[in-house]
Parts: C-alpha cells; sequence; structure tokens
C-alpha cells in the first residue's frame, strides 16, 4: 500500500502520518506514504517521501499520483476567498483526473466537514445523517465543502471510482477545546467571544477563567458537533481497506453533539469555573455517527468529559506554541 496525504503538514496529516508508520491494527507492515505538502515541509525518511507543490497545478498532483495505491485528500482553505476555488475545486479536479487514470489506483478517501450541511447555522428537525441534503451557510468555506463532497461522488457515478467521503465537524486536539472557549485574542475558532458580550464583561471573564455558555435565541443551550483527531485518524485508517467503504459517505463524530450547557456545568463542577450565557442565532444540531459505527465497526474514544480533561490537563511543550494556521 502506498498512500498519498494531501495537507500532510497539518493538524489530521501529522496525525494520521504519524499513526500510519506507527503501524498495528488495520495498517499493512509495507505501507509507505508520500505526503503533499505546499507552505509547510514534513521531514523524509525511509518510509515517507515528500512532494512540494500545489494541488492546482496538475503536473505537482500527476508527480504526486505516481505509483500511489490510496489518496486521503485533507488539503483545504478557509475563508480565504482567493485561493478556495484553485485548492479546493481546481486541486481536487485535478487529483481525480489523475487517480481515475491511474493504473495503481485503489481508493480515494475525502474528508469532508459539517460544513456541507451548515452545522450550527442551519437548523434541521432531526439528526443529521449523510442522506440529509447539502445545506451550506454563507461563505465560500462552506461552499467548498458541498462542493468536494459533489466532485468525489460524482466521479464514482462517472468514471467508477473507489472513493469514500468522511465528514468531520470541528476537528480537536491538544489544547484546541480550552482555547475554544477563551474570551481573549487566542480564542480558538469561532465564534468570538469576547465581541458578543460587553468590555468589561470579556475582561471579568478572562480574569476569572470563565467559559461561555453559548444559547440559541430562546435560551436553549447549543449543541455543537466535534470529534478529537484522534478518533478521527482511526476512522481514515478503518476506512482505508474497508470493504463496506467503498462509495459511502460517513459521519465521524462524537457519540453526542457538546451541549454547551453541559460544558458549563462540568467545568464550574471539576474545576470551579464560572460561566457566562450567551445568546446567539446559532441553533443546535446532532451529526449522526451511526452508519460508520455499524458498517466500519469505528467507535470514537472521546466523550464530553474525556474532551474537557484532556484540554484542560495538556501541557504544551516550550517548541509547541499555539498557532492558528487558518483565517475564518
Amino acid at each position: 500500500m502506498h498512500v498519498l496525504v494531501t495537507g500532510a503538514a497539518g493538524k489530521v496529516g501529522q496525525a494520521l502520518v504519524a499513526r500510519l508508520l506507527a503501524g498495528s491494527g488495520n495498517v499493512p507492515d509495507d505501507l509507505r506514504i508520500r505526503a503533499l505538502c505546499h507552505n509547510r515541509m514534513l521531514a523524509e525518511t525511509p518510509r515517507l517521501s515528500v512532494v512540494a507543490g500545489t494541488i492546482a497545478d496538475r503536473e505537482v498532483c500527476r508527480t504526486a499520483l505516481e505509483g500511489i495505491t490510496h489518496v486521503v485528500h485533507l488539503a483545504t482553505c478557509k475563508e480565504t476567498p482567493d485561493d478556495v476555488m484553485d485548492v479546493a475545486i481546481k486541486g481536487l479536479f485535478w487529483l481525480l483526473e489523475e487517480f481515475r487514470t491511474s493504473s495503481t489506483a485503489q481508493r480515494f478517501i475525502l474528508i469532508g466537514g459539517d460544513a456541507a450541511v451548515g452545522h450550527f447555522f442551519h437548523r434541521h428537525p432531526a439528526p443529521i445523517t449523510e442522506t440529509t441534503p447539502h445545506r451550506a451557510y454563507p461563505g465560500c468555506y462552506a461552499l467548498s465543502k458541498v462542493m468536494e463532497e459533489v466532485m468525489v461522488e460524482q466521479y464514482g457515478i462517472q468514471y467508477g471510482i473507489d472513493w469514500c467521503c468522511l465528514r468531520a465537524p470541528w476537528i480537536m486536539e491538544k489544547d484546541d477545546f480550552r482555547y475554544s472557549l477563551s474570551f481573549g485574542d487566542d480564542v480558538f475558532g469561532g465564534p468570538d467571544w469576547k465581541s458578543m458580550v460587553s468590555p468589561e464583561q470579556a475582561e471579568t471573564s478572562r480574569c476569572t477563567g470563565a467559559v461561555p455558555l453559548l444559547q440559541e435565541e430562546d435560551g436553549t443551550p447549543v449543541k455543537r458537533n466535534f470529534v478529537h483527531v484522534d478518533d478521527l485518524v482511526e476512522a481514515i485508517v478503518t476506512a482505508l481497506t474497508a470493504k463496506a467503504a467503498r462509495g459511502k459517505l460517513y459521519n465521524i463524530a462524537m457519540d453526542e453533539p457538546v451541549d454547551y450547557g453541559a460544558v458549563a456545568a462540568y467545568l464550574a463542577r471539576t474545576r470551579g469555573l464560572p460561566s457566562i450565557a450567551i445568546r446567539s442565532p446559532y441553533v443546535g444540531n446532532w451529526l449522526d455517527n451511526s452508519r460508520a459505527k455499524a458498517e466500519l465497526g469505528w467507535r470514537p474514544s472521546y466523550d464530553l468529559e474525556k474532551l474537557i480533561d484532556s484540554a484542560w490537563d495538556y501541557e504544551r511543550a516550550p517548541d509547541d506554541p499555539r498557532r492558528v494556521w487558518y483565517p475564518g
């Protein structure tokens, strides 16, 4: 097995490469990896080679696909309109074109996102399954997630390629979840909590370590979907060889969405942290992972308490500062 990983220097890419090189489980002993890197590089090893360049360049994609059996496509853009079509659409198109004409290609795995179904921007009347219609929220990133899923599926219909899409919600690692609740400038992702309260409330929250209790407009705590990078990586490893995964879309998420009310209650009970209720236009949804559990035998290891405790207990090494690689 020779696996091409795009976006290999990113959060999921680095975790996946490390997991594949470590072996065990569903990983063949002879597995090799080719990392396609753009802005950041990985160091080559006897089992890891690196191709540098952008997937928007067809020649880069052609070189990267030579002799490859499996593709794990992670490269993406966030809210960067100048780049998103070149990377997310044109780049995926060139990868798929080279994959469908390759004599060695076996399976193409796309890592999608719940932005394709609007995650907490659009209300869904029932749990979100793999048959729920696409419903992007405003912005180029969500649009690109819809188009990626459609493109991969259509290549299966048009050319019979073996594809699988793993749709993930917000991906957490290390202390990400803790900083996703920060009222400071170090907030990870969104919402930007300090902009949703008064400057005085934001300052008090920073000083006391308060966490936001995000609510819908009627005061109901928002439920938002997350997945830990370790659980997503295990789903990818499983999907590389699972027969059931051919031509399938799977939601890869925690068994239950994160309830901001439950987060506030748990942190108050275990760490004595206060919370501040914030009304918002956001809505709660439930990304149903039943199909992945039933067909792939995959199980997430992180629940709400483990997600919180692992983030609060994590201690960063001096050479591992927090960085936000993508805007938006």
